[in-house]
C-alpha cells in the first residue's frame, strides 16, 4: 500500500496540471513518505501540502496520535515548509519530544523565514485553504479586518455614492441626517411664525433653509472632526469617522470644508443683506464649538446657542428685521431643547469621555440628569408659548405645543441613560419633535 501511495505521489508531483494548480511552496516533498514508511507506525502519519506559519496552529486532525504513538506533525510541517527554509532548519532542528503536543501542533518560528509566514484561511475541520496559502496578511490588514467586523451596517451613502466619495459624504454626516434636521427645524419654525396670517411660509425660503442646513451641518461636522480627530480615535462610537480612521487626510478635509462653505455662501446670497450678515455671524460660534468640550462642562449649551441660530434667520429672511418678542423666546426655547437632546446623546459616550478627558453635561449632571432635563424641557415649552404669543398665532399652535411637550416628557421618562443604543434612538426622535412644532406654527398661522 505504501509503495503504491509513494508512486502516486511522485506522479502527482510531476504532473504539469498539478504544478499549475498548486503553489510551488505547497508542492509535496515525497521524501517524507520514505521516512514515514521506514519510521514510525504508518497509521499515525499525516500529510499536509501547505506551509505552516509559526503563528498558525496545525489542526489536531493533521497531527493525530494513535495509541500513544508519537505524531509526525512536526516532521510533516518541516517537510512541507518552503524549500529555502528547510536548509535553515537542517542546522537548527531539534528532535521531536514524543509527549509534547505543542511541538507537533505549533512548530517553532525558526523553521520559517519572514517571507514564508503566510496566513492560511482554514475551512471546517482545520483543513488548509490552499487558495489563500500564499497571501501575506500584515498586522495592519488584520486590524482593518477587525474594524470591518465592528463597522455599522451599510447605509444609503455606501450604496449610492462612488467608493471614492463615500468618506467625504460620511465626513459631512450625510449618512446620519438627524443633525441636519435639528439644524433645519428652528429655521422652519421662525419662517412659519413670520408668515402672514392665513398663509403658509414662503416655500422658496424653506427650500433654501433645507439646503443650507445640509451644507452648514456638513461644514460644522468637518470643522468638529478636524478639531477632534485625536479624541475621536479614543471613543468607540467615533473611531471610524473618516478623519480619525485616516480615510480622509487633513489636507483633503480642509479643501472639502472650503467646498461646503462655498455652497453655503451660494445659498446665503439668495437672501437680503441683513439676513446674509446675520447668518454669517454664526460661523464664529461654529468654529469655536469644538473647543468648548475641552474647557467647560456645558458644551451642550454652547451648541444650543450655535445650532439654533436659524430661529433668528428665518424671521429675518421673511421680514428683513428681527422682532425680539418673537425671536428671543423662540431662540432660547430651541437652545433649551438642544440641552435636552444633546445631553441624552452625550450619555452614549460618557465612559469613553472620562478616559479621553472630554467634558459634557452628561458627566456634569450625573445621576441628576433627568431632573435637569425636565427643567430644560419646561423652559423649551415656555419659550414656544412666549414666541406664539408674540407672533399672534391662534389656538392650534398651543395644541401642537402641548403635543411637543408630551414628546419631551416621553423621552425623559423612558430613556435608559446607561443604554447607548436607547440614547441614540431617543436623540433621533427629536426630529419628530421639530416636525410637531413646525406643524403647530403653520396651523396656528393659518387659523389666525
Amino acid at each position: 500500500m505504501w509503495r503504491a501511495l509513494e508512486s502516486s505521489a511522485r506522479r502527482l508531483a510531476r504532473s504539469t496540471t498539478c504544478a499549475r494548480a498548486v503553489p510551488s511552496a505547497c508542492q509535496p516533498d515525497t521524501s517524507v513518505l520514505e521516512r514515514a514508511c521506514c519510521g514510525d507506525d504508518p497509521s499515525s502519519s499525516s500529510l499536509a501540502c501547505t506551509p505552516v506559519p509559526h503563528n498558525w496552529r496545525v489542526s489536531r486532525g493533521l497531527a493525530a496520535r494513535v495509541g500513544g504513538t508519537p505524531s509526525l506533525g512536526e516532521r510533516v510541517s518541516k517537510e512541507f515548509a518552503p524549500r529555502g527554509d528547510l536548509r535553515d532548519a537542517a542546522s537548527s532542528a531539534s528532535p521531536s519530544r514524543p509527549n509534547d503536543h505543542e511541538d507537533a501542533i505549533r512548530p517553532s518560528s525558526r523553521f520559517h523565514s519572514r517571507q514564508s509566514r503566510r496566513a492560511l484561511a482554514t475551512r471546517g475541520n482545520g483543513f488548509p485553504d490552499v487558495a489563500g496559502a500564499n497571501r501575506l496578511v500584515t498586522g495592519h490588514e488584520r486590524g482593518k479586518l477587525n474594524d470591518q467586523r465592528d463597522d455599522e451596517p451599510l447605509t444609503w451613502v455606501d450604496k449610492t455614492f462612488p467608493k471614492e466619495l463615500v468618506p467625504y459624504a460620511k465626513l459631512a454626516r450625510l449618512d446620519k441626517p438627524t443633525g441636519a434636521h435639528l439644524l433645519m427645524w428652528p429655521c422652519f419654525w421662525s419662517a412659519a411664525l413670520a408668515a402672514e396670517p392665513g398663509h403658509f411660509p414662503d416655500p422658496y425660503h424653506l427650500v433654501l433653509f433645507a439646503t443650507g442646513s445640509v451644507l452648514s451641518r456638513g461644514a460644522g461636522c468637518t470643522i468638529n472632526d478636524l478639531w477632534d480627530r485625536d479624541i475621536d480615535r479614543k471613543i468607540t462610537r467615533t473611531k471610524t469617522r473618516p478623519l480619525a480612521s485616516g480615510a480622509v487626510t487633513q489636507t483633503n478635509a480642509v479643501f472639502f470644508l472650503g467646498a461646503q462653505l462655498a455652497g453655503g455662501l451660494a445659498v446665503l446670497l439668495q437672501f437680503d443683506d441683513f439676513t446674509r450678515v446675520l447668518a454669517s455671524s454664526s460661523l464664529l460660534m461654529v468654529t469655536a464649538y469644538p473647543a468648548m468640550k475641552r474647557i467647560t462642562h456645558w458644551p451642550q449649551l454652547f451648541l444650543g446657542l450655535t445650532i439654533n441660530w436659524g430661529a433668528l434667520v428665518g424671521w429675518a429672511a421673511a421680514k428683513g428685521s428681527l422682532e425680539p418678542s418673537v425671536v428671543l423666546p423662540l431662540y432660547l426655547s430651541a437652545a433649551a431643547w438642544t440641552l435636552v437632546y444633546d445631553t441624552i446623546y452625550a450619555h452614549q459616550d460618557k465612559k469613553d469621555d472620562v478616559s479621553a478627558g472630554v467634558k459634557s453635561t452628561a458627566l456634569h449632571f450625573g445621576e441628576d440628569t433627568k431632573e435637569y432635563l425636565g427643567a430644560f424641557s419646561g423652559l423649551a415649552v415656555a419659550g414656544l408659548v412666549g414666541a406664539g404669543a408674540g407672533a399672534g398665532v391662534a389656538w392650534p399652535f398651543y395644541a401642537g405645543v402641548a403635543g411637543a411637550a408630551s414628546h419631551l416628557a416621553w423621552q425623559i421618562k423612558t430613556v435608559d441613560l446607561d443604554d447607548p443604543e436607547q440614547c441614540a434612538r431617543k436623540f433621533k426622535s427629536n426630529a419628530g419633535y421639530g416636525a410637531l412644532v413646525f406643524a403647530a406654527a403653520v396651523a396656528g398661522k393659518l387659523a389666525s
